[in-house]
């Protein structure tokens, strides 16, 4: 299948031959869809809080960061393209095409962040944007005669204006993480970040750091990282064999979010916070974020500190009784439901198995209410070794076909915002290897096309989805006030972000 230069090429992304052919025998034989045996609601899978509890784990929150030494991180993934926010403004621009959206967009253009921005644009080559033409608008919006907004990534976009000036995400994600991802006076923030925009953010944090060093007297340590092309996928014909460029050389894509497995695995912290980059509101909508980002690490310390406690307890007493809590945690705090035939294993082969479970990655996921949004949900899932237990599940993961599965998926009642706070270190203080607890079967296949030809596309499992499979899960109820992501440009013009 593979010619010499078909091996260097493999060799020379950080890859290797079994590995290529692992990736096209998931193209001919597809990816299993999960088995779901039940949604994750409140009171069943699902957390839902009081005011009284959030107020005790923020005050929990506040008491273990004053009096530790835990290591805080957030993590972004930063390195989509913004091209999807602007898709009208592009079929208006290179074809001439309206619709309610490009007039909303013209019409409000003063209520955007960017509009000075824009203005000081066009009146550098001396236009007046009030008598501008709208095509010469969008030229300068969109492409590198103005701001070029049309290929940078979100992260550098002006989103909320603030009086006599204005943010970015970026930006907006230093603020942010200075209120909850801060512990000895310093906030650690990584970003993904593609690699022809990297240079434009290293920039931008030179240029923002030291007021909001300044402002809000505190240091920030701003990693990124880019996602390696050894996480890159080939791309095949619709008959499964290799796609092949012109020069007859191998295609290899990126392969999603999932790839970003490889940058969270590498990064030392005690807690990482993960949210998306477009996913920010301005201060004033702030403070119910960092209430509930508080809660979310009180519980997850809660839930460690027990596991931990079990596990240690595990190493000198493998009684019976001692055995018999584990399963109940593990059942009831944790829900993880055992294998069918497991009360018929021997108390040793009983103890493998749960401390097996408890001693795994753990990750508490912020879960909003359904209002329509496309995308994941929490649900029960029957696992491969024959266990039930918490998952983020995509539609595409879902076999609508089957009745069951389809009315199971209906009646879900929460969305999975990208809402997460994770602990990757065992009881030891030594990092987890995170590309074990992955399910290599929960990956993606779409349709695409390159020069006119089709192809198909593998996306490694999602990062919150089938790279997290094996993690131990909770879920809990989050306000949808927490949840404002910007897919198109107009979602700026929402009260949320104005």
């Amino acid at each position: 299948m593979w010619t010499e230069n078909d091996i260097e090429t493999i060799k020379r992304r950080g890859s290797d031959a079994v590995s290529v052919e692992k990736q096209i025998s998931y193209f001919v034989e597809g990816f299993p869809f999960l088995k779901l045996e039940a949604p994750a609601v409140a009171g069943k899978g699902l957390i839902e809080l009081d005011e009284e509890t959030i107020t005790s784990l923020v005050s929990d929150f506040d008491q273990v960061i004053a009096e530790s030494d835990l290591t805080l991180l957030k993590f972004v993934p930063a390195s989509g393209a913004a091209t999807r926010m602007f898709k009208s403004l592009f079929a208006f621009l290179e074809e001439g095409k309206t619709d309610k959206s490009v007039e909303e967009f013209f019409n409000r253009l003063k209520d955007f962040a960017f509009y000075p921005a824009l203005e000081g644009a066009l009146g550098n080559d001396g236009i007046d944007i009030n008598a501008a033409d709208r095509k010469v608008i969008a030229q300068y919006f969109l492409t590198g005669v103005g701001l070029g907004y049309g290929y940078l990534p979100k992260g550098l976009l002006h989103f909320h204006s603030y009086e006599g000036h204005s943010r970015t995400p970026l930006e907006e994600h230093l603020m942010e993480g200075a209120l909850y991802a801060k512990a000895g006076g310093m906030a650690h923030l990584h970003f993904t970040v593609s690699p022809e925009h990297r240079d434009k953010f290293e920039k931008h944090v030179v240029e923002v750091i030291p007021t909001y060093e300044s402002t809000l007297g505190l240091k920030y340590y701003i990693s990124f990282s880019e996602q390696e092309a050894a996480t890159d996928t080939i791309a095949v014909n619709p008959d499964n064999t290799p796609f092949r460029e012109k020069d007859n050389s191998l295609l290899f894509r990126p392969a999603g979010h999932g790839a970003l497995l490889e940058n969270l695995s590498r990064l030392d912290a005690d807690v990482i916070f993960i949210k998306n980059i477009d996913n920010v509101v301005p201060d004033r909508l702030k403070s119910e974020t960092v209430t509930y980002k508080k809660a979310l690490l009180g519980i997850l310390l809660k839930t460690q500190h027990q596991l931990f406690d079990l596990l240690e307890r595990a190493e000198k007493d493998r009684s019976t009784a001692l055995l018999e809590e584990a399963e109940a945690f593990l059942q009831h705090e944790l829900s993880v439901i055992p294998p069918a035939d497991y009360k018929e294993k021997s108390v040793e082969d009983r103890w493998v198995y749960v401390t097996g479970k408890l001693n795994r990655p753990v990750r508490v996921c912020g879960m909003v209410r359904n209002e329509g949004e496309p995308g994941g949900g929490p649900f029960w899932v029957k696992n491969e070794d024959g266990s039930v237990a918490l998952q983020i599940v995509e539609s595409a993961q879902i076999d609508m076909d089957n009745e069951t599965q389809k009315q199971i998926a209906q009646s879900s009642t929460h969305f999975n915002p990208v809402d997460l706070v994770c602990a990757v270190k065992d009881r030891r203080g030594n990092l987890f290897p995170l590309k074990d607890f992955r399910d290599p079967k929960t990956g993606f296949i779409t349709a695409k096309s390159k020069d006119g030809r089709e192809l198909k596309a593998q996306e490694l499992p999602g990062l919150w989805n089938g790279a997290m499979a094996d993690w131990n899960t909770l879920f809990v109820e989050v306000p949808l006030i927490t949840f404002n992501p910007v897919k198109t440009v107009n979602d700026l013009l929402r009260e949320q972000h104005q």
